[in-house]
C-alpha cells in the first residue's frame, strides 16, 4: 500500500510550486481542509486505487450513488430530515400495546 503526503489547504497554497514537484516526481498528495480530505493531486492518468475499483463501481461514485471507503476510518452517516413529529414512535407504542 502505498503511503501518501497530506497537506492543508493554507500550506498548499503557501508552497504550490514545491507540491507541484513532488507530484511531478509521482507523489500522490492528498489535500485537507481542517482535517478532512478534500482532493488529491496526482501525476495525469494515476489516480491512487483507481485500478482497485471496478467500472461500474467507479461509475456509480462519479454520480454519487457510491461512495469510497474513508481510509482514515472517520466514518459520517448522512443525516436524513425527520418524517414524523416528536412522541410519534411512542403514541404507536402505546396504541400496540393498549392495556397492557
Amino acid at each position: 500500500m502505498e503511503i501518501m503526503r497530506a497537506v492543508g489547504v493554507r500550506e498548499l497554497k503557501n508552497r504550490l510550486s514545491e507540491y507541484l514537484r513532488l507530484v511531478r516526481a509521482g507523489e500522490h498528495i492528498l489535500v485537507t481542509d481542517r482535517g478532512e480530505v478534500i482532493a488529491e493531486l496526482a501525476p495525469p492518468g494515476e489516480v491512487a486505487g483507481q485500478e482497485e475499483i471496478p467500472p461500474k463501481l467507479r461509475e456509480m461514485i462519479r454520480k454519487g450513488l457510491a461512495t469510497r471507503a474513508n481510509p482514515r476510518g472517520d466514518y459520517r452517516y448522512p443525516t436524513f430530515p425527520r418524517l414524523a413529529p416528536d412522541g410519534t414512535a411512542e403514541r404507536l407504542i402505546d396504541q400496540e400495546r393498549g392495556d397492557r
